[in-house]
């Protein structure tokens, strides 16, 4: 059996510990492993696939910071779009920490199944079906979360996927298609029936976008109709959510997305508040910094100069959302063309940040939010 462990973090972590005092009712909740087919998750904390944001840099960043598993961005299942150089970065896996998990989505069972076999030889040990991704562009092509309102059409996509590849086969979906629409509990059981390894719920409805209360009762319903992993999904953005959302859901681990835009590092925190019941501060200064450069080390090398540099400027915005001066560095780097402006611009901010008293991060605020209708959609 192949268990999967987190890459050792390159920096030395001087964490100071905070004591959790225990209160009657409060309950230790650890990130035990979680088997995914053959794979063994070390921790089942997931980082979410999210378009324009979950790229091999970034993955592999979380990775380093205590996520046990992360999903590629979604790669469509049309075989003419995979010449393109979106594409073949997203196909991209070279030195990735395993298990390589792709996420693909489309409508078509023979052409998913195509996609499946050719993104497994091309190194992905686990695939993801998209079936959860509210996005216009893809519920329009009848796929995404547009599936959930045809079970026959999920139960077909899913037999030919899992039977086209050897690897595990994964699922992402929402609660349903609307409120009025809602039948997670329907297509979970579909899954497991056609061999589906493991289930990753979104808490809302494809209606629902990203707004309004999470339906974590639901996804429990789903965890207690199926025996398959379930991983609870939706507004985890902090260790304390995250015990409550595994406490009132049963799941067997939490997926994280937007809250991890900018605090890589949540993820460590949310392990060690898990296993410890412990809270971790903000990192230091200086461990930001390195971390941020180590991320652009890597970005810049993965998209090249130019591309590299502009993608570059909504990881540099999430990054300063939460620092003091924030603001002023986001309209700094938003200008800038090189990617030496840029790491100047980091250093800049990071020497200012040196001289505070304390730790320089704050919490988020509402406005810091992405809103759903941006590219970066949790799938």
């Amino acid at each position: 059996m192949f268990c999967a462990a987190a890459e050792p973090w390159r920096m030395k972590l001087g964490i100071m510990r905070i004591p959790f005092v225990a209160s009657s009712d409060s309950l230790l909740v650890r990130s035990s492993a979680v088997h995914i087919g053959s794979h063994c998750i070390d921790n089942a904390l997931v980082v979410a696939p999210m378009a324009g944001v979950t790229d091999r840099p970034f993955r592999q960043l979380c990775k380093r910071m205590g996520a046990g598993l992360a999903v590629s961005e979604m790669i469509g299942s049309n075989p003419e779009l995979r010449d393109s150089v979106k594409s073949q970065r997203r196909m991209d896996h070279a030195g990735e920490v395993e298990p390589i998990v792709v996420q693909i989505a489309g409508a078509d069972p023979a052409m998913m199944a195509d996609a499946a076999r050719y993104n497994v030889e091309r190194g992905a040990q686990i695939i993801d079906i998209n079936m959860g991704c509210p996005a216009k562009k893809i519920c329009n092509l009848a796929a995404g979360s547009a599936l959930l309102r045809n079970e026959p059409l999920v139960g077909s996509i899913l037999d030919a996927v899992v039977a086209a590849v050897e690897v595990p086969v994964t699922l992402k979906i929402r609660t349903g298609w609307s409120p009025g629409e809602r039948n997670a509990v329907r297509v979970a059981r579909i899954a497991q029936e056609a061999g589906v390894a493991a289930l990753s719920v979104h808490g809302r409805t494809r209606e629902c976008g990203f707004a309004g209360p999470v339906e974590y009762e639901t996804i429990r319903a789903v965890k207690q109709a199926v025996r398959i992993p379930v991983i609870a999904n939706g507004d985890v953005d902090s260790p304390e959510k995250a015990r409550e959302v595994l406490t009132r859901t049963g799941a067997d681990g939490i997926m994280i997305g937007r809250a991890a835009q900018g605090r890589p590092w949540l993820f460590r925190e949310v392990r060690h508040y898990l296993d410890r019941g412990e809270r971790l501060p903000p990192p230091e200064p200086e461990e930001m910094r390195r971390a941020i450069l180590d991320h652009l080390a890597e970005h810049y090398a993965f998209y090249g100069e130019f591309a590299g540099v502009r993608i570059a400027r909504k990881h540099l915005g999430w990054y300063a959302a939460c620092l003091a001066g924030g603001e002023a560095f986001r309209h700094e780097v938003n200008k800038l063309e090189t990617s030496a402006a840029q790491i100047a611009a980091v250093n800049r901010l990071f020497d200012r940040l040196a001289g505070y008293a304390g730790r320089p991060e704050m919490p988020p605020t509402a406005s810091s939010a992405p809103s759903w209708g941006e590219e970066a959609l949790a799938a």
